[in-house]
């Protein structure tokens, strides 16, 4: 007798042994027809299965449907073996080597004589849907190591028998057949493959085979695979919309920053794109200077022994840029924590001046690979608004409280409002007491809850050191980017000796914790181009103003209107153009939309007579007629609002 344990609680016996596949139609036709897989066991023991696959003791399972994001990853799975099978059918010499699931799809690589072209695409995509219409059923089955590398290497498959040959040989290996194509894979899949509907092929890639660049060029085949042709269809439309917003492309257009292939991975800003970094920056500083931040300032370059104490000469060396003087060697900084200690541990700090906080805008450097460098969202030469607060265990609950409320306010004013909170606690290889690490975690829980903030765990994904806190924003198109985080380390305070004197006049460590809101600035300005589509708020758009004359006729009065407005705010006046070409107007207020400012001034005879404007605001908005006190009125809460 087998009992198996449903979700709902409720429980069913079977006489012997019995498969996902027959549970699931003891239950219902319906749900026999919607199972993809089943999911066996509970929280951290919980595997997912095929519903071929046999139970034979008593056991908790769920069926699993298109429903369950469980669900999803099995059919991107699936989709990739399908897409290899196409790939087989339509070019016989190709080889296969991995397809894993990937964030929203999957990809495949393969060894193979050409390029694959768009066309190729279109064919194997072709073929993937009428092999998915034939509902194969996919089968599995187990081989001894050895018999699998000879059965490859029969196929011609050599790259799938060097896989297989790394595996140790007292393993068995599983094998999944879906009519003539049959590949290596732990599983689990759908039944067939008619439970792949809803699927598009999106791009070809160059890959190295095992990810080094020492071996052959590989050719990677990326697609998506969804439950249903809404949510394909929804995901292509964000993909649309996602180009449309392309920081590199806009970054073009609006004539904000290149890449140079004389400096790859860095940034040079143009004057509209180093107007919104200014802005930014300015911005960042007077949040320093409003929560009791001192802003300082370290070099770029530090000598090795520093980064030896440290512990990054050992475990970061091959990202860092290095250089020689006078027999020294020395590292330009990829990150500006050792320097914050260096500053704190000049003269003796007591409890009372505790927490002291640092911030700097950080230039850092680190040598990432070619292939991983992405406009300005990925780069080699970075700034960060890199923070460090030194205190005591006691505090940093506080600590954390404030900066999280903090956090919340920089990014409304950018726009971003829909934040997940994710604590990352210890790792299994990790230094201190599991005391320190339970006081670390706890101070880190109950600061977020402080903030009124529900959060996940993510288990063993701390730092060696100490646990985190990774603030991830949510943008216009739902999409992730990890930005802020707060961590905790007493390491770096013992490795380089920073000492407070306690009240009981003895010396003891502080905790160093680090903290950043935007990161880096680069990757921080690109997401707020893509976030607006380039339609950049007025307080950060780099010219938010242009002032048009309709003739020659109010040239003269169209600078006067300029040169007022660049006065108009104490502190910061107005970034203004002013356009006097001898075009018609409708042509000039077109250009100048297409560059996105938030606002347009048009002054004709009857505007020049009454000392007035015709204000657009961006989207074609007609504003009507107003004086140009009225205007500056207007922009400045548009401004100060920071809407």
């Amino acid at each position: 007798m087998v009992q198996i344990t449903l979700p709902d609680g409720s429980k069913r016996d079977y006489p012997g042994p019995v498969s996902v596949a027959e549970v699931a139609a003891s239950i219902g036709a319906g749900l026999a027809k919607a199972a993809l897989a089943g999911k066996v066991g509970l929280g951290d023991n919980a595997k997912v299965v095929d519903t071929s696959f046999v139970i034979d003791r008593d056991m908790p399972l769920a069926i699993v449907t298109a429903k369950d994001a469980d669900g999803l990853e099995v059919i991107r799975h699936s989709t990739a073996h399908l897409l290899a099978y196409a790939v087989k059918e339509l070019f016989p010499e190709a080889q296969v080597t991995i397809g894993p699931v990937i964030e929203n799809g999957f990809y495949y690589d393969f060894a193979y004589k050409r390029p694959f072209t768009p066309e190729d695409l279109v064919a194997i995509e072709k073929r993937m849907t009428e092999l998915a219409s034939k509902d194969e059923t996919i089968v599995r089955r187990v081989l001894p190591r050895d018999e699998a590398v000879a059965y490859f290497k029969g196929l011609g498959e050599n790259y799938k028998a060097e896989i297989i040959a790394s595996i140790p040989s007292n393993e068995d290996v599983s094998l999944y057949r879906e009519g003539a194509f049959e590949d290596l894979c732990r599983g689990p899949h759908v039944p067939s493959t008619g439970k792949l509907k809803h699927f598009k092929l999106m791009k070809v890639a160059g890959a190295y085979w095992r990810g080094d660049h020492n071996n052959e060029m590989l050719q990677r085949i990326y697609g998506t695979a969804w439950t249903s042709k809404d949510e394909l269809q929804q995901y292509l439309t964000m993909l649309e919309e996602a180009e449309k917003r392309d920081h590199r492309k806009l970054g073009r257009e609006l004539d904000l920053f290149h890449i140079d292939e004389h400096s790859p991975g860095t940034v040079f800003w143009h004057p509209k794109g180093w107007s919104i970094w200014q802005e930014v920056e300015q911005y960042m500083r007077q949040v320093y200077r409003d929560n009791g931040y001192q802003e300082v300032k370290g070099p770029q370059i530090l000598d090795k022994t520093l980064w030896e104490k440290t512990g990054h000469w050992d475990k970061y060396r091959e990202n860092m840029f290095t250089t020689e003087s006078e027999k020294r060697e020395y590292a330009l900084k990829p990150m500006n924590c050792p320097g914050h200690i260096l500053i704190y541990k000049q003269g003796i700090k007591s409890y009372r001046d505790l927490p002291l906080r640092f911030g700097e805008f950080g230039a850092c450097h680190r040598n990432e690979p070619t292939g991983s460098l992405h406009g300005i969202m990925r780069v080699r030469a970075f700034t960060q608004d890199d923070g460090h607060i030194f205190c005591m265990p006691d505090q940093i609950q506080a600590e954390v409280t404030a900066f999280t409320a903090l956090l919340q306010k920089v990014y409304a004013d950018f726009g971003f409002h829909n934040i997940l909170y994710r604590l990352s606690t210890r790792p299994e290889k990790r230094i201190g007491s599991d005391e320190s690490w339970d006081a670390a975690e706890a101070a880190l829980a109950e600061g977020l809850r402080a903030s009124g903030c529900e959060f996940e765990y993510l288990p063993g994904e701390g730092a060696f050191y100490g646990p985190k806190i990774e603030y991830t924003l949510k943008d216009a198109l739902g999409r992730e980017w990890q930005c802020g985080t707060i961590q905790v380390d007493p390491n770096l305070p013992e490795r380089l000796d920073a000492e407070f004197v306690g009240e009981d006049g003895e010396r003891h460590r502080p905790i160093m914790l680090h903290r950043a809101i935007v990161g880096s600035l680069e990757r921080f300005i690109g997401i707020l181009i893509e976030q607006h589509a380039g339609a950049l708020p007025a307080w950060l758009a780099p010219t938010q103003i242009a002032v048009l004359n309709i003739t020659d006729a109010q040239g003269a009065y169209v600078q006067e209107v300029a040169d007022k407005l660049r006065k108009a705010l104490p502190f910061q006046g107005l970034r203004v153009v002013t356009d006097l070409r001898n075009e018609k107007i409708t042509y000039k207020i077109r250009e100048h939309s297409m560059q996105k400012l938030p606002y347009i001034l048009v002054a004709g005879d009857k505007e020049k007579a009454a000392g007035a404007v015709a204000v657009r605001a961006r989207g074609g908005k007609d504003l009507g007629v107003m004086s140009v006190d009225a205007f500056v009125e207007l922009i400045a809460k548009d401004i100060a609002a920071k809407a």
